[in-house]
């Protein structure tokens, strides 16, 4: 293993002299992996191993700095080789939220309230040109992954002319109602997966990819999980609590919170059919199939939606429609 090789070499060169073990720590949806460093006398760092023909260091460390100086919690960086594609940062633990709420499901009260908090510590940094812009562009894009990968590969269905013009006309109505909302610092990824329990708390990771775009983006990733769900009261009390903290904060949401919470469903929307099909091209393109497990969370939360809203009814005739074609070609969902 070559670039595990070269891995240790630079851990060492970093702690001469000293010695020290390497362990597998995590990996993501991406190339990156992430080792963890325990020195001889207890002290830990980890390693993002970042490939640079597959990954750029360049935003994570930019972003990095951007959040620290919002006053949250992320990994401080040690060390950098941007050419081999390390970084040797600082260990936030082993225990993510989705782990500290499966354990202790009492908790989630306090975890969410900081992670809230942390959410409007990140807003309030906000000032355009810093990030890229999350604009339709992108968005569209992340849309069409529905129909490339979820329809077409996972459900092995070619849409007819009438029901694509179904989706383009339904991604018209979504795109819209994302693009009106106001715009801040986006994370793209807050969810219990990466969020660390640690101190203080959370401790943020996985930020690499963070836009300028629409506000209640980051809150829909967290109250709509694809790997957790709750009872859609708590999910209300926990959105209207932080809701009331960004107005506090002079953060620019609805004065009405039916206002902020239809922006929220529809930016939901947006992000459970990237979900969709960001999760089928996981498992047929990358042969990381453990993501197909997750699909029926995030479809009962787009079903939710689209019954709730009449503009989006078309959409859930059409997911009838595949699902139905999908019993009849003797897939199984």
């Amino acid at each position: 293993m070559p670039r595990l090789q070269a891995i240790r070499e630079w851990v060492a060169a970093q702690f001469p002299g000293q010695a020290f073990e390497l362990a597998p720590a995590s990996a993501d949806a991406s190339f990156r992996r992430y080792f963890r460093v325990t020195l001889a006398d207890g002290t830990t760092r980890i390693v993002m191993d970042a490939p640079p023909e597959h990954e750029d260091c360049r935003p994570y460390l930019k972003i990095a700095r951007l959040f620290a100086d919002a006053g949250v919690h992320v990994p401080q960086i040690h060390a950098e080789d941007l050419a081999q594609g390390f970084l040797l940062l600082s260990d936030l633990g082993n225990t993510t939220y989705l782990a500290a709420l499966n354990a202790h499901p009492e908790g989630a009260a306090a975890l969410y309230r900081e992670a809230n908090l942390a959410l409007v510590q990140i807003q309030q940094a906000s000032r355009p040109g810093v990030l890229p812009e999350y604009d339709r562009a992108l968005l569209e894009r992340e849309l069409q992954l529905f129909p490339d990968w979820y329809i077409a590969r996972h459900l092995g269905v070619t849409l007819n002319e009438n029901q694509r013009q179904t989706l383009t006309t339904i991604f018209e109505k979504i795109l819209a109602s994302n693009l009106a909302e106001p715009k801040v610092f986006v994370h793209r990824d807050y969810h219990s997966r990466n969020l660390m329990l640690s101190a203080p708390n959370p401790g943020i990771l996985d930020f690499q990819d963070a836009v300028y775009g629409p506000i209640s983006y980051d809150l829909v990733s967290l109250y709509r999980d694809a790997y957790i769900s709750w009872e859609e009261e708590q999910e209300l009390d926990w959105t209207i609590r932080y809701w009331e903290a960004a107005r506090a904060a002079k953060l620019p949401v609805h004065d009405d919170f039916y206002d902020f919470w239809r922006d929220y469903e529809w930016m939901g929307a947006q992000r459970q059919l990237k979900v969709l099909g960001i999760f089928a091209r996981l498992n047929y393109r990358d042969g990381k199939a453990q993501y197909l497990d997750d699909m029926p969370r995030v479809m009962a939360y787009l079903r939710r939606t689209c019954e709730r809203y009449i503009e989006l009814k078309p959409l859930l005739l059409l997911l009838d429609e595949l699902e139905n074609r999908q019993a009849q070609v003797g897939y199984t969902f």
